[in-house]
């Protein structure tokens, strides 16, 4: 999966929604579920920005290529938080600076320590530390793909579910930069891969975790993936990332959608 990053910098953008007719959801209203399902992607995306600011503290920032994807990357997330938010607005739910800071005050010294825990890994491991990153990273991405794809195809609103899409292909466009960064990084160093794996393997939880209550996570997680299509998509998305160099048989989706007790 080859990425051209000089491609992506000059051609990345917000993704585009002005055409779309909101007022619609005048007339075909979300569901309650559906509407706690968007909240929480939401706060993920407008969240992206924290997970900037704690990586900035590694060694990935010394990287070019990364540098420079992250600042394209960070932009369109945010995007995406924007789009949402204004989706969540014609149903009455409001997401803005205010509600952000409070959520982001709530989180409390886990939001404090974050940027230090990530600084002393990152200086512990040392360079090898950005393969970590761009697996972590590309196994999200991966997820928040499936996902949005997910409900796209649950909703099927005339609004929504295009919305959903276009915010899907630019999770694409991640997915290509991490996966290709965290192959290549993966195969030059065994040291990477042993300390990848234990990561992966010990500490990935759904995107959202560090941010969301357990029950909120738990619920997202249920309505999404339950049921024979959910899980599908659950081994799938474990498929992909045990194709990584080193990631050979984990099943880290599976397991944490296990943990939440996600039917099948």
């Amino acid at each position: 999966m080859a990425f051209d990053i000089d491609k992506y910098t000059k051609q990345s953008e917000g993704v585009e929604w002005g055409d779309l007719d909101l007022d619609a959801f005048d007339e075909q209203p979300l569901d309650e579920p559906t509407l706690r399902t968007l909240r929480y992607m939401c706060d993920v995306e407008y969240h992206t920005v924290c997970y900037l600011r704690d990586l900035l503290t590694t060694p990935s920032h010394k990287e070019p290529e990364v540098g420079a994807f992250m600042t394209m990357w960070n932009r369109e997330e945010f995007w995406h938080g924007e789009a949402l938010a204004a989706v969540l607005a014609k149903h009455d739910i409001t997401v803005d600076y205010d509600v952000l800071k409070a959520r982001r005050i709530k989180l409390g010294w886990k939001d404090r320590l974050d940027p230090i825990k990530q600084s002393l890994l990152g200086n512990v491991v040392g360079h090898d530390f950005v393969a970590v990153h761009m697996t972590y990273g590309a196994a999200n991405e991966y997820s928040a793909n499936a996902a949005y794809h997910r409900l796209a195809k649950m909703v099927t609103h005339p609004v929504l579910t295009p919305l959903l899409k276009r915010i899907a292909i630019q999770e694409s466009k991640h997915i290509a930069f991490y996966a290709t960064q965290a192959r290549k990084r993966l195969e030059a160093s065994k040291k990477a891969r042993v300390i990848t794996r234990f990561v992966m393997s010990k500490v990935w939880q759904p995107v959202g975790s560090g941010i969301n209550t357990d029950e909120e996570v738990t619920h997202v997680m249920t309505h999404l993936f339950q049921g024979p299509d959910g899980r599908k998509l659950i081994r799938d998305l474990d498929t992909k990332i045990s194709a990584l160099p080193g990631l050979e048989g984990l099943r880290i989706v599976e397991k944490a959608m296990d943990n939440r007790g996600v039917p099948a």
